[in-house]
């Protein structure tokens, strides 16, 4: 797995399980278990949820003597958050220099570009 696949400060199987919280909105560990391939002992399971919710990325509630899971940031926000670092720690915290260098690598096209400056323009209430 590449650097680009990674979320920020977490295990592989952190991620895994990550990912099926945002896909289930709301789970417990023996669902999660029974949705990754290699089948961990759900003691496994709860102690990554348990990791996940002292790094700030899922919250649980209890229903009956179950714990019940649920995301506390969006993709997005995770992501969002993924690439501030990136634009502080590489680029002295100039996105500029980060889109411009994602355009230069070809991660970008044109349309890409101009569909950004659209919605950038939308979001700070233009037309």
């Amino acid at each position: 797995m590449n650097m680009n696949d990674r979320m920020p400060d977490l295990g592989e199987l952190e991620r895994e399980v990550m990912q099926l919280v945002w896909n289930g909105g709301e789970v417990t560990a023996e669902a999660i278990r029974e949705q990754l391939e290699r089948k961990p002992k759900e003691s496994t399971v709860r102690t990554v949820l348990r990791r996940l919710e002292d790094k700030g990325y899922v919250n649980h509630t209890v229903s009956g003597r179950t714990f019940v899971f649920h995301a506390a940031a969006s993709r997005q926000d995770v992501a969002a958050r993924a690439v501030q670092g990136i634009v502080d720690w590489f680029c002295n915290g100039s996105l500029e220099d980060v889109l411009v260098g994602m355009a230069d690598a070809r991660m970008l096209d044109a349309k890409t570009l101009e569909q950004l400056a659209k919605r950038i323009e939308r979001a700070k209430g233009g037309k």
